[in-house]
């Protein structure tokens, strides 16, 4: 999933999920059963049928853009960041797929979860791991917007801060980082297995509860307050927001180079190799505009919906939660949806891509064009083309 810890009713603050296909002297049992958690009608259509073809298109297009990334001839800043985007993108979804086949694919949503360490395998593999792979992706997509922001607007500066040491620096760091904001939701919640009469019959079931040291130290609403307050502002809010910025400043940027160009081409034939240098920075700038703006459409909807919970869960309740948790589904579903994209921009708008996928994948036309000698190691082709290089 790509943002599994907002099923807003599963962590919704001070509240407890009612087992509601059960008997009602259960009701105070907090179950994972996720007949009750989840909009089902929608569910099983999207994740049962339409996510594991997702998951096989997800794993290949990003594979792919892995093994054509990681020649020794595209080595570059850049790509090694959109390396790792296509990584956390495909574990993002990779890691709970294994669930979301058993309980939508298979039908066995209505089923409750026992023994409790499949239940800890549940929440560590459907919320918790995927939220850090997915809180990655999007420091690392705004990562990507500021290296190609310094590259166009402060290119001295790029020489400097924007060189590969740097950039592994800066991909393991992100993966730090997400890593720790994550790491109390490990130990937040304990499970254990109880046996319930259900319809005359003996049945075990997983209820969880709060850690001790939650109640005893913090508050469950001051837990989620803030753990959801970092989330809103560090991983949704400003990212989005300074993506929006950045991309709106690179598109200004485009289009004065744009100008900057037309007077090259107007002006002496010795400025040709300059304005060829100009339209190749253009068109890779106009490519990761076009990967920022896939991601903003299908992140901002999530971050609406999850500043709405916040508000109804700390100021005043007014979110109809069958409402948001339908929301909720179908962003997540059309993030997972975005995955595959990436790939065919790359394919779209790289002549440099679509060049070392042929070499590599498509041999007799590798040998045919000797490819690996049209490129320099760290800026792409050497001659210029109407289209981007990576």
């Amino acid at each position: 999933m790509a943002e599994n810890d907002t099923y807003i009713n599963q962590d919704r603050t001070s509240s407890n999920l009612t087992l509601h296909t059960m008997d009602s002297n259960l009701s105070h049992l907090n179950v994972i059963n996720i007949t009750t958690e989840m909009p089902i009608t929608y569910a099983i259509p999207l994740y049962g049928y339409l996510m594991p073809i997702l998951l096989i298109i997800t794993i290949v297009a990003n594979t792919l853009i892995v093994i054509v990334l990681s020649r020794r001839h595209m080595r570059s800043p850049t790509n090694v960041v959109l390396m790792a985007m296509a990584l956390c993108d495909m574990f993002t979804l990779l890691v709970p797929s294994p669930w979301l086949i058993y309980m939508y694919t298979l039908g066995n949503h209505y089923r409750p979860l026992y023994p409790a360490g499949l239940c800890y395998a549940w929440s560590y593999m459907h919320e918790i791991i995927p939220c850090i792979f997915h809180t990655s992706s999007i420091w690392l997509t705004l990562g990507l917007a500021i290296q190609r922001y310094i590259y166009v607007c402060h290119a001295p500066l790029a020489r400097k801060f924007c060189t590969l040491p740097n950039v592994y620096k800066s991909v393991a760091g992100v993966l730090i980082v997400a890593t720790l904001h994550q790491v109390l939701r490990f130990v937040d919640t304990e499970y254990t297995t109880v046996n319930i009469t259900w319809n005359n019959i003996t049945t075990p079931i997983c209820i969880r509860r709060r850690a001790e040291w939650i109640n005893e130290y913090l508050n469950e609403d001051i837990y989620f307050v803030t753990y959801f307050m970092f989330r809103i502002l560090f991983v949704h809010l400003l990212p989005c927001i300074s993506l929006v910025i950045l991309n709106l400043l690179l598109f200004k940027a485009l289009r004065e180079a744009q100008k900057r160009r037309d007077i090259l081409l107007s002006s002496k034939k010795n400025q040709k190799n300059e304005c060829k240098k100009l339209r190749d920075s253009n068109c890779t700038t106009l490519m990761l505009i076009v990967v920022v703006t896939v991601f903003l459409v299908v992140e901002i909807p999530l971050v609406v919906v999850t500043i709405l919970h916040i508000i109804s869960s700390t100021v005043f309740e007014f979110l109809d939660y069958d409402v948001a948790n339908t929301l909720i589904l179908f962003t997540n579903f059309f993030i997972i949806l975005s995955y595959p994209i990436n790939f065919a921009i790359y394919c779209g708008m790289s002549r440099q891509f679509r060049e070392t996928f042929k070499d590599i994948f498509i041999k007799d036309i590798g040998n045919a064009r000797n490819g690996s000698s049209k490129y320099s190691i760290v800026n792409g082709p050497r001659t210029c083309t109407n289209e981007t290089v990576l």
